[in-house]
């Protein structure tokens, strides 16, 4: 038995004094009424009703259940309300896994943005390169760069990761400006430490793939200070656009070998299936999307 019907259906009974009256407030029949309240009272182990052909009062058991029946479906009352309001407006806290570059120059900035448009939600914005399993790790939306192989995730195309090669002006006044990849012999190249023979950046040579140079004069597990060493004439940088977008626009670095860099990686929004996702989650992906859109990513 539905113990919460038992217990609107005995609440029933006791508001308007007779089975076939509660039975009419609950549409169902006078003989179910009958049942619920046989069953409640066999699972209680005592009589919660004495009752005659005329009338019918409460046991003292009765009298303490009525009582309690009634503040807990109250709170009931007040759960399905407070998930209904999560449900009209965007409220509480979403969880959300990046990319620790892509995460803090994209999906930060447009983060502060969706809060000051919806402020009674909160944000835990977790930066990492790992793998974060959503359903273990209870997260609730993840952008994942590269292709997708988890079927049981919702999957939303965001944008191209594009790569950029680029130098400092200095630089390319004193060792030249590289053609292609074939070039990068004679170059001094700045790599990550995180770039492995699994994951490593490969440019479309003219006889097929190119590595990125292996055997780089500098390299380092964070990609601002190599950011910064190659402002400083240290070398050639392959960088995502998104990150280099500013010293491109100033003139602190140029990009070269336009022609030659690495395909376009793609950036994909993840969240769980649900049959109807909370407002604070479809807000965010639609925040994000247009936000990404705009910035001509």
């Amino acid at each position: 038995m539905d113990k919460l019907r038992g217990m609107e259906t005995f609440i029933a009974v006791v508001e308007s004094g007779s089975f076939t009256l509660a039975a009419a407030r609950l549409e169902m029949s006078a003989v179910m009424v009958g049942k619920y309240i046989a069953l409640l009272e066999s699972q209680l182990g005592t009589r919660l009703l004495e009752r005659n052909t005329r009338r019918q009062s409460l046991t003292d058991a009765g009298r303490v259940y009525f009582d309690e029946a009634k503040r807990v479906l109250e709170q009931v009352a007040v759960a399905e309300s407070s998930v209904e309001r999560l449900r009209a407006a965007p409220a509480g806290t979403l969880r959300v896994t990046a990319p620790t570059s892509f995460g803090g120059c994209v999906i930060a900035p447009l983060t502060a943005t969706f809060l000051q448009r919806f402020p009674e939600v909160r944000v835990e914005l977790d930066l990492t390169n790992r793998r974060v399993d959503l359903v273990d790790e209870g997260v609730d939306l993840a952008i994942r760069i590269g292709d997708i192989h988890n079927d049981d995730l919702v999957a939303k195309y965001l944008c191209a990761y594009r790569m950029v090669i680029c130098a400092a002006p200095d630089y390319l006044a004193r060792y030249g400006t590289p053609q292609t990849p074939a070039d990068l012999v004679d170059h001094l190249c700045l790599s990550h430490t995180v770039w492995t023979a699994r994951n490593e950046w490969r440019l479309p040579g003219a006889e097929g793939e190119v590595r990125w140079k292996r055997d780089a004069i500098l390299r380092s597990n964070d990609g601002y200070g190599l950011r910064m060493a190659a402002r400083a004439g240290a070398g050639l940088l392959l960088q995502p656009e998104v990150l280099v977008a500013e010293e491109l626009a100033s003139g602190r670095l140029v990009q070269v070998m336009g022609d030659y860099t690495p395909v376009p990686r793609p950036v994909n929004l993840l969240w769980r299936q649900d049959l109807r996702p909370l407002p604070k989650l479809t807000r965010f992906v639609e925040h994000v999307v247009q936000g990404v859109g705009e910035w001509g990513l």
